[in-house]
Order: structure tokens, then sequence, then C-alpha cells
């Protein structure tokens, strides 16, 4: 299939903060420890609007740059130190890519260049394209097997029924594995997710209720945590935040002893109640995951409860390739409820050409479940 590839394809091209166009480009050469997917379907979530403005200075990509992050696809070429990947097979393409020497160097394609002259150099030499685009050359250690038969087969066949889309939120899910395993969550737990009614904070509590955890959701969304309840029942409770830390605190714990809190914050939540109270439902031995993007310089932390209750607070950032591996495993299973089963509802395709609407559509349908994407 190598050999019949075309030599230029279509892709967004973005030149500055909220300036792009699509444009004929070479079609990445295939090198030692890459391989070369076409995209079938490439997410486009809310926070793509904000990394596409660059209205953080972590959003500035070494411009000229493609966009678009997160896709699945069919790999079509490999490098000639490919073992297991080969031409064909479904695969889902990862983001986060860390340094090969230096594993604490990373990148987000598509979403960051980090902070470091190293990071940023890792960026501009590794990958120059997002996934908004036909084709995406990626590292062999970001390229996942999926089991096509069993995800997108009938039900009639022992097959799951997704569509491709519907294997987009995989990464988001990845994140919060990564932090669950991170503070042990056991099966029979319970567990906090705050605000949980986001797109990574629902896969949150995907990702909970399918290692067996019992889910408190903590939001001040009142329809989204209906639907979580909808979508799980019997294994999510909710709890919808009114600001005030003590009652909210006293909601939180009236389910049960709390064993860990997962918090997801965004940077808009930044100085937000929801943590506080989160941390006073919190018992003895808890365990803290912070997953999100507050920006406060000091978190509310009690010092002395954390002291008394031996507490473990840590931060999880991206995954791991086994985080990956696990959570595609969950999937296969069945154990963990993609698309409608799991409350996950497609509203949007579009083709690159309509990238700036499907941006559109992605801010004006952001909520728990809700999938925009692009069809190169």
């Amino acid at each position: 299939m190598a050999s019949s590839l075309p030599s230029t394809m279509r892709a967004v091209v973005q030149t500055a903060p909220g300036i792009a166009a699509v444009e004929s480009v070479p079609v990445p050469e295939v090198e030692s420890g890459s391989a070369l997917v076409k995209i079938e379907a490439s997410l486009v979530h809310s926070n793509v609007a904000h990394i596409f403005k660059a209205d953080q200075d972590m959003f500035r990509l070494p411009y000229p740059a493609v966009p678009g992050s997160f896709g699945v696809g069919r790999v079509v070429a490999v490098g000639p130190d490919a073992t297991t990947l080969r031409e064909g097979q479904f695969v889902i393409v990862s983001a986060f890519i860390r340094s090969r020497d230096n594993p604490s160097v990373s990148i987000i394609r598509g979403v960051t260049a980090g902070w470091t002259p190293a990071s940023q150099n890792l960026y501009k030499t590794l990958t120059g394209h997002g996934f908004f685009a036909e084709y995406v050359r990626a590292p062999l250690e970001t390229v996942f097997r999926l089991d096509e038969g069993r995800l997108l087969g009938s039900p009639e066949t022992g097959g799951l029924g997704y569509i491709p889309a519907e294997l987009m939120v995989l990464p988001a899910n990845a994140i919060l594995y990564a932090a669950i395993r991170n503070i042990a969550v056991q099966p029979g737990e319970r567990v906090v997710i705050t605000p949980a009614t986001g797109h990574y904070s629902t896969a949150a509590v995907d990702v909970a209720v399918a290692v067996g955890a019992r889910v408190v959701a903590a939001s001040r969304n009142a329809a989204g945590l209906a639907k979580l309840k909808k979508t799980y029942p019997g294994a999510v409770e909710a709890v919808q935040l009114t600001g005030n830390v003590e009652a909210d605190g006293a909601a939180l714990r009236a389910f049960g002893p709390v064993d860990a809190v997962v918090d997801i914050s965004p940077p808009a939540a930044t100085g937000a109640p929801n943590l506080a109270a989160a941390l006073s439902s919190l018992g003895d031995g808890g365990r803290v995951a912070l997953v999100g993007a507050r920006g406060e310089e000091t978190l509310p932390i009690p010092y002395v409860k954390a002291m008394l209750n031996s507490w473990t607070i840590k931060g999880s950032y991206m995954y791991s390739r086994g985080d990956v591996e696990g959570v595609i495993r969950l999937v296969e299973a069945g154990m963990m409820k993609l698309g409608k089963r799991g409350g996950h509802e497609v509203n949007g395709v579009y083709g690159l050409e309509d990238f700036s609407a499907a941006l559109d559509k992605a801010v004006e349908t952001a909520g728990p479940g809700s999938i925009v994407y692009i069809r190169p």
C-alpha cells in the first residue's frame, strides 16, 4: 500500500493563533521508528477552540503547524524497524509523545509544544502535523492496535457495534485511568469525582465505574449529573454543588466513607470551592488525584487533617503506554461503556474544509458525552 500513497494530502495549516486554512502539503515520509496512519476520524473537543486561538501561552505551537489532537485510522505504511504494526491495521494514535532519551520532556501534538527549549525542539523536529489532516506520521510507541472486529462488529457476531468516532474518547479515558491507577482505587471503594460533568471528568466517571468503584459525582450541572445517574444506575450517586463547602461536604459524606477524590477542575474553576468540599469528605487513609488545571499557587488542603488521616495526594499528568493499553482492554472486554451505552452522542461530523464550523459546534455542544469530529 505504501507504494501507492499520494505525494500530497489536504491538511488544516495554522499560521498564527486563530488563523488557518486547508492546504495541500506533502504526505509525511515514513522512517525508522514511525508509522503512517490514514485518519478516519479526528476528535474536536471544546478545548480545541482555546488551543486554536492560543489564549494561553502553553497552546502556542511552532507555526506553521497542523492543529488537532486524537484520532483513529488505519496503518498504511510502517518503518523498517516495526515488529508488530503492519499495513491495514485499525489503530488509535496518541497525541502524547515523550522524548525517547529523556522522558521528562514531552509534547502533545496539536495541543502544546511544552515550556522548554528541549520540548519546543522535539515538537518541531518530530512532528509538525496534528490530526486535522488526511495522514499522520506517528512514533511507533504512540500507535495502538484495536480489535476492529470486536469494537466495530455487530452484536450478532460478538461485536460491540461502535463506530470509529466513538473510540476517540479513549485518550481522555487513558488520562483518567492513569490517575485512578496512581492512587490505587480498588473495586468497591467510594470515589468523589469533581466537577464530573465535563469532557475529561466524565471520562473519570466512565473509568471509575469500569474498575468497580462506587462513584459520587459532584458538579453544579444538574442536567449533567442526571445524565450520569441514568447512564450508570446504581453505580453513580450525584451531588449538585451549592458553593457552600460545609453543606456540600456533608452531602458528599452522606453516601458513606469516601476513600478517594479525583479532581479534574479546569482553569475556569480556579478558586472554586468544589475541591475544598471534596477534601472535607475524605476519610482516614484517603487518596487524592489532581488531574485538572486550576491556577492557584496554593490549594485548600487542610494540613493537620491530611497529616492525621495519612492522606496521599498525587498529581497525575497524561499517561503511560500501559495505561492506554489498559483502557483498550477494558473497552474490548465490554467493561467500559462507550457510545450511546456510555452516554456519548455524536453531535457533528465535518470535513477538513469545515474545521471552523466544527470548532464552533464543539463549543456549542460542550458537555458530558458530546462528540464532534472531523472526517478528512
